[in-house]
C-alpha cells in the first residue's frame, strides 16, 4: 500500500508541474490529483525561480563579440638535448630511429623547437587592450587575437604578472565591443555565472554555473583570493572572462582541480578587482610595483590566541622580522600580532600578504597591532619588493593534552653560532602537551610567550610564571614557527 500511494504522489507532482510550465492541458484532472493533497500544496509553495532556469541567450549575445581567442607562438627546448643526452644514448644501443639523425625523425637535434597554445581573453577598452592570463602568453615569440567577426591582430605584450597571473595585451584597431566590469565583492555564493572561451580551440563557446566559494586561497597563492565555481572550464578557457547574469565581468578563468587532468567541477577566477589593478599597473609601468612589508607571518588558531590574550584567533603572527626592512625601522617585534592596516581589519594572515602587495613602494601605513596584551598603532613606509619576500608560512594545528613532557639542552655557543642565533634549547625527547603541540627532537625553542630562552633555568621560571596556556617559538631547520601549549 505504501508503495501504491508513493506512485500516485509521484503522479501528482509530474502532472502539477506540467500544469506550471505550460504543459498541454488537455487531459481532465484525475482522482490521482484528489488523492495528493501534499503534493498539490508543496507544488504551490514551491517559488517561480525553482520552476525555471536561466535563458542565457540574451546575455550571451550582448557580451560574446567583446570575447576573443588567443593564439600562441613559443620556442621551447628541443627534450633530446645535445649529442651526448643520456636518452639519445639509450636509443643508439637499440638501434632505435634518432630524431635528427638519419633515417630518424626530423627534429634537429639540440635546436629549440615551436609550440604553440590557444588561450581566452576579453576586450577592455575600444582602443585594443584585452585582459587575458599570464601562463597564456608569457614567453611568447608570437601572439595572435582573433575577434568574433573573424578579424586577427598581432598583440603586443603590455606586460605579464605571474603573481596574479594576470597579462595585458594591446591590439591596433579602434571602436572595439568592450564588456562591462562588475563587482566581485558583491557576487553571492550560489548564484549563477557564465564562462565565455575558447577550449580546445573552439571560439566563444559558453558554459554555465554556480559560484561555489569565494576568497579560496590555493597553495603558494597569497594575492588572489579566487572565486570558486562549478562552471565547465577546459584547456583554452585560460583568460576568458566569468560573467554574472548582467553581463558583467566578475573574473578571469585561471586554473581547475583537477586529478586526471580534465574538469572534475571545480574551477578558480581571478577577481575582476585584482586584475583590473594589476591592469593598471601594466598599462602605466609594464610592471607591477608591489609594496614590502619585510615579515615572516603564520595564521593563529584558537589556542594561539588564547596564549597571546585575544579574544579570536585573527590577524597575522609575526614570526620573523627582516633587518632593514620597513617593519625593522617601524619597530614591529617577533611575536606581535598585525591586526589591521591603515583601519582594513586583517581577519586572517593570507589576506595581509594581498592588501600590502596591493600598494606601492613609499606607501605610509598604519598597522594596528596586539603585543603584550594590548592594542597599538606603528606606522611603516613600505620598500620595494622585487624579490618578492613577503612571505606567509602555513601552521599546523596543535593538540592538547596534560602536562608538558619535554626534555631540552641548552645550544652551546659554536651550535648558536652556526645558526646565526643568539641561543635556545634543543629539544632531545619530546611527550605529552608539548608532542601534542606538535614540537619533535631535534626543534629549538626560542622564546616562551616572546621571552628569550638561552638556559633550562629561565625556561623553568619562564613555565612556572606562564599558567595552563602559552605560546613556544621554535626553530626548525630554517623555519621559525609559534606552538601554542595546554596543560590543562
Amino acid at each position: 500500500m505504501m508503495h501504491r500511494t508513493a506512485r500516485i504522489a509521484a503522479l501528482a507532482g509530474v502532472l502539477g508541474f506540467a500544469l506550471a510550465i505550460g504543459w498541454p492541458q488537455h487531459a481532465p484532472v484525475t482522482a490521482a490529483h484528489a488523492l495528493s493533497p501534499v503534493a498539490e500544496a508543496s507544488t504551490a509553495a514551491v517559488p517561480a525561480t525553482r520552476q525555471t532556469l536561466p535563458d542565457f541567450g540574451d546575455l550571451v549575445d550582448r557580451v560574446g563579440p567583446a570575447v576573443v581567442n588567443i593564439s600562441v607562438v613559443q620556442e621551447v627546448a628541443n627534450p633530446f638535448g645535445g649529442g651526448n643526452d643520456p636518452f639519445l644514448d639509450f636509443l643508439r644501443r637499440f638501434g632505435a630511429p634518432i630524431p635528427g639523425m638519419p633515417g630518424g625523425p626530423g627534429m634537429p637535434n639540440g635546436e629549440p623547437q615551436i609550440a604553440r597554445g590557444v588561450g581566452s581573453g576579453f576586450i577592455v577598452s575600444a582602443d585594443g587592450y584585452v585582459l587575458t592570463n599570464a601562463h597564456v602568453v608569457d614567453d611568447a615569440t608570437e601572439v595572435t587575437v582573433r575577434l568574433t567577426d573573424k578579424r586577427e591582430f598581432k598583440a603586443k605584450v603590455m606586460g605579464v604578472d605571474k603573481r596574479t597571473d594576470v597579462a595585458l595585451l594591446k591590439i591596433d584597431a579602434k571602436g572595439l565591443p568592450t564588456v562591462k566590469i562588475g563587482d566581485a565583492e558583491a557576487a553571492r555564493v550560489g548564484e549563477w555565472v557564465v564562462a565565455v572561451g575558447s577550449p580546445f580551440g573552439f571560439d566563444n563557446t559558453v558554459t554555465a554555473g554556480i559560484i561555489s566559494a569565494k576568497a579560496r586561497r590555493l597553495p603558494d597563492e597569497t594575492y588572489v583570493p579566487f572565486i570558486q565555481t562549478d562552471v565547465a572550464i577546459n584547456p583554452g578557457n585560460s583568460g576568458g572572462p566569468l560573467f554574472n547574469l548582467d553581463g558583467e565581468v566578475i573574473g578571469i578563468n585561471s586554473q581547475i582541480y583537477s586529478r586526471s587532468g580534465g574538469f572534475m567541477g571545480i574551477s578558480f577566477a581571478i577577481p575582476i578587482d585584482v586584475a583590473m589593478k594589476v591592469r593598471a599597473q601594466l598599462q602605466e609601468f609594464g610592471a607591477v610595483q608591489r609594496g614590502r612589508l619585510g615579515v615572516h607571518i603564520q595564521p593563529l588558531n584558537q589556542e594561539l590566541a588564547d596564549s597571546f590574550g585575544l579574544d579570536a584567533p585573527k590577524g597575522a603572527l609575526v614570526l620573523n622580522v627582516e633587518p632593514d626592512s620597513a617593519a625593522a625601522k617601524a619597530k614591529l617585534q617577533q611575536g606581535d600580532v598585525i591586526l589591521g592596516v591603515n583601519g582594513q581589519d586583517v581577519a586572517d594572515s593570507n589576506e595581509l600578504p594581498r592588501i600590502i602587495g596591493e600598494m606601492r613602494p613609499g606607501t605610509e601605513i598604519r598597522l594596528d597591532i596586539w603585543r603584550d596584551k594590548k592594542r597599538r598603532t606603528v606606522v611603516a613606509t613600505l620598500g620595494g619588493q622585487q624579490d618578492e619576500r613577503l612571505q606567509s608560512l602555513s601552521g599546523e594545528r596543535p593538540e592538547t593534552g596534560g602536562k608538558l613532557g619535554l626534555d631540552a639542552r641548552p645550544l652551546s655557543a659554536a651550535e648558536a653560532r652556526q645558526l646565526g642565533i643568539a641561543g635556545g634549547l634543543v629539544v632531545e625527547q619530546v611527550d605529552g602537551p608539548a608532542a601534542a603541540a606538535g614540537l619533535q627532537r631535534g626543534d629549538i625553542i626560542l622564546a616562551l610567550n616572546n621571552t628569550p630562552v638561552r638556559d633550562v633555568a629561565t625556561f623553568r621560571q619562564l613555565l612556572d610564571q606562564a599558567g595552563k596556556r602559552f605560546a613556544l617559538l621554535v626553530q626548525r631547520g630554517n623555519a621559525r614557527f609559534y606552538r601554542a601549549v595546554r596543560l590543562d
